[in-house]
């Protein structure tokens, strides 16, 4: 059995960045050309000569909240897509909002790789658990295990026991998800006396897979790998497993896609294995992002894996560069709680605490009443659902007891254990 998705995953380092580059000129000509909002964006640098990554860090840095900024001005993409390579695709909606299309053609996010170095193969029947709705998450992995050769059945979230009834049914090998919903899957068929144990392989993204999750899925005999995706690019970076199955260090980052390692705030690389937002470039003509920082927090992992893939390696998710957070794979931005604020004038201040409860993630927003103000938890409770698409508890605390740090979001997760 090939122990590699395709020999592009093996070539000589030199070669992959050798290739990256000359293909990359062209493509900012064009993709500039076809998407002018891009074309703004850039303007001003001589596009022929981004041939190197020293070229490359001399162009500026897009950040989501900029990109937002532009969508709202010129709906819905804000110029930086091609409109002919979106007719026929879908669009979708990430919080914030920034609309998102889809590119054409077989496996547009790259997520078969993923799902081959995860360990399942062509003919395997993969339970997706991602939504389906508004948001790309389904898509991304559905299109993926397809294209690989699997059968999907298009789960989504929520309805935990009908999901369980139809596993139980269908007799999935793989499960693809959040990282934590699998577990309520097989806690749930254990209540409900149904058997699960065709799952043996697991891709999971959009949260942290904590080692004591997986090595309770190990103890459970199912196997689990996850990969690194934004609803921008697909999927950015993966887990390889050795040849015992234990997980090798760091994600190998995908082909096809430029990534570096910036300091917060800037666009200039940082050294390896330094700490620092994560800087994508992909060679999506339908969405063609250049530079685009994703807010998240990762470092260069130096040396090979032992996998035999040759390409960069990253420590994996390790924050966020800004407060843009994401809880339950879905982000949340202090524009959010700014808006919930915003309709309930008894709230004078407000932060959105992110802890970790078991293996899930929990928010909780600590609301100060404005002066003499009464506050109503349960009405703020409905806002907050509401704005975020998410459910967190409303905590009332005193006057003046929030600290003046100027935080809206503080992520509390404990990624140690």
């Amino acid at each position: 059995m090939a122990s590699h998705f395709d020999e592009l995953e093996t070539r000589a380092p030199q070669a992959r960045e050798r290739d990256l580059f000359a293909r990359l000129p062209d493509f900012l000509r064009r993709a500039s050309a076809a998407a002018p909002g891009l074309g703004r964006w850039l303007a001003g640098h001589d596009l022929s000569k981004v041939t190197s990554r020293a070229a490359l860090a001399a162009l500026p840095v897009l950040r989501k909240a900029e990109l937002m900024e532009m969508q709202r001005a010129e709906p819905p993409f804000g110029g930086f897509a091609d409109p002919a390579h979106v007719r026929g695709g879908r669009v979708f909606m990430s919080p914030g909002p920034i609309w998102e299309p889809q590119g054409l053609g077989v496996d547009p996010w790259q997520a078969a790789r993923a799902f081959f170095a995860a360990g399942v193969r062509p003919g395997d029947l993969v339970h997706n658990a991602f939504a389906y709705h508004m948001t790309p998450g389904g898509f991304i992995l559905d299109d993926g295990a397809r294209a690989l050769g699997c059968t999907v059945f298009a789960a989504g979230t929520g309805n935990t026991e009908m999901q369980v009834e139809a596993a139980a049914t269908l007799r999935p090998t793989a499960y693809s998800g959040t990282p934590d919903f699998l577990k309520v899957m097989l806690d749930k068929a254990g209540e409900m006396g149904r058997d699960l144990s065709s799952i043996r392989r697991g891709l999971v993204s959009a949260g942290a897979l904590y080692p004591s999750l997986r090595a309770e899925y190990a103890a459970r005999g199912v196997a689990v790998m996850q990969c690194y995706a934004t609803a921008e690019f697909g999927v950015i970076a993966y887990e390889t497993a050795s040849a015992a199955g234990e997980p090798n260090p760091g994600m190998v980052v995908n082909e096809h896609v430029i990534l570096e390692i910036v300091r917060p705030g800037t666009g200039d690389p940082v050294a390896d294995g330094e700490v620092g937002e994560v800087v994508v470039t992909s060679f999506n003509p339908a969405y063609p992002m250049v530079r685009l920082g994703t807010g998240d927090l990762s470092a260069v992992l130096p040396g090979a894996s032992p996998c035999g893939r040759t390409n960069m390696r990253i420590r994996g998710w390790l924050g966020r560069a800004d407060q843009r957070t994401k809880v339950k794979g879905m982000f949340v931005d202090p524009k959010q709680v700014a808006e919930v604020v915003r309709r309930d004038p008894a709230i004078g201040r407000a932060r959105l605490v992110v802890t970790r409860e078991g293996e899930r993630d929990a928010m909780t927003l600590h609301v100060e009443p404005a002066d003499g103000a009464a506050l109503d938890a349960r009405g703020i409770e409905a806002v907050l659902r509401e704005v975020t698409k998410l459910g967190g508890a409303v905590k009332l605390v005193p006057a003046g007891s929030l600290p003046n740090d100027g935080k809206v979001i503080a992520d509390e997760r404990d990624y140690s254990g």
